[in-house]
């Protein structure tokens, strides 16, 4: 058994902390990002010594695989760039995380979709390519590009669901369609595994940086029923793990009943949890082996006292039962850091704590 701990620093807090704007220059610039976000590393470091925090989306970098060397190119959440090639406006927030206008999908059927693989000729990607391509040109500075649905060095492609994309893109009657029409549903759903597909081979290929692992946000499937899960999540998420490798599922809420639905996706390797999920639960469908990644809930992080979040982090630690876990928050304006420290001063005292690195490795 291993234990470990990380965390994450977001966009309002770093506006916050250092004033710096995540605008729209921030995600189009890769310049500029490699700046702002070698400046955000360097605080995170500083200001957490001896804590593995940084900075970086929820859920997605992984701080062993966060290196000096590595600038961000069309670090943009994965649903919203598929969005963006077709037809969603984008929508930059100085301090906090960008969006892209709703519904670009609403009303219109799979007809109205264009082939996956000609999204790979849409400008925004000519363009997230080419900057590829500047930055491999580039000699002198030696940086390594980590391309779009790629968030450091280690080859962990990031996308979201199917059932999370359609919700972004159709809105929230999906829910209602998925039981209305079924056919169509998984039909757009399907197309959007495929796109996500394609689009991480494409990047994958120009950034030369092989598919290690994927990691499926599922956001929405802690919504729904294990029958709507089985019947449309794991067809569209196991031709994933199928096609582009092992998969990272996440899934916000509590998720103890659609564990079950959860075990028949093909090639499932590792589950990213909310805190409010029966972690005895997951040990007694998947196993001691599978890594399990938790997170505390906002309330217990945002609490005065810290005796809410050590209960928490015993419990999980009991519901374990012997299994490979992983601790993972990330951090917002408001939150009580001490129950942050208390956190990690709990999982550093296990005796099967896992001692990796604790800093990224930042200039």
């Amino acid at each position: 058994m291993t234990i470990s701990i990380s965390g994450t620093l977001s966009k309002a807090w770093l506006a916050k902390a250092l004033g710096v704007r995540f605008d729209r220059d921030y995600y189009f610039d890769p310049n500029r990002r490699y700046a702002i976000d070698c400046r955000c590393n360097e605080y995170a470091a500083e200001h957490f010594p001896g804590m593995r925090v940084f900075y970086s989306e929820s859920n997605l970098g992984q701080i062993d695989f966060l290196d000096k060397g590595q600038i961000q190119i069309g670090g943009i959440q994965p649903n919203m760039i598929l969005g963006m090639l077709l037809g969603a406006d984008f929508v930059h927030r100085d301090s906090s995380d960008a969006d892209i206008t709703p519904g670009c999908l609403a009303g219109k059927s799979l007809v109205d979709l264009p082939s996956p693989e000609s999204l790979t000729k849409h400008p925004l990607i000519v363009l997230f390519e080419n900057q590829i391509r500047q930055v491999q040109e580039d000699t002198q500075r030696q940086l390594r590009p980590i391309p779009p649905f790629f968030w450091d060095i280690s080859g962990r492609a990031a996308i979201h669901g199917a059932m999370t994309t359609a919700q972004k893109l159709l809105g929230e009657a999906i829910f209602v369609d998925m039981i209305s029409e079924p056919e169509r549903c998984m039909e757009i759903m399907l197309w959007i595994s495929e796109a996500f597909i394609v689009l991480c081979r494409y990047f994958s290929q120009a950034a030369h940086l092989p598919i290690t692992e994927v990691h499926v946000g599922e956001c929405s499937s802690c919504m729904v029923s294990p029958v709507l899960i089985e019947r449309f999540v794991v067809p569209v998420t196991s031709k994933i793990g199928e096609e582009l490798g092992p998969i990272r599922l996440h899934s916000c809420g509590p998720s103890a009943d659609q564990l079950d639905a959860f075990f028949k996706i093909t090639n499932l390797h590792s589950l990213d949890l909310g805190g409010d999920t029966s972690i005895r639960r997951v040990r007694g469908v998947l196993g001691k082996e599978m890594l399990i990644s938790v997170s505390p809930l906002p309330h217990d992080i945002s609490l005065e006292s810290t005796d809410t979040i050590l209960s928490w982090a015993g419990q999980i630690l009991e519901e374990n039962n012997g299994g490979n876990l992983e601790y993972i928050y990330h951090l917002e304006p408001g939150y009580n850091t001490d129950t942050i420290y208390a956190l990690t001063d709990f999982v550093k005292s296990l005796p099967d704590f896992q001692h990796l690195q604790s800093e990224p490795n930042v200039q």
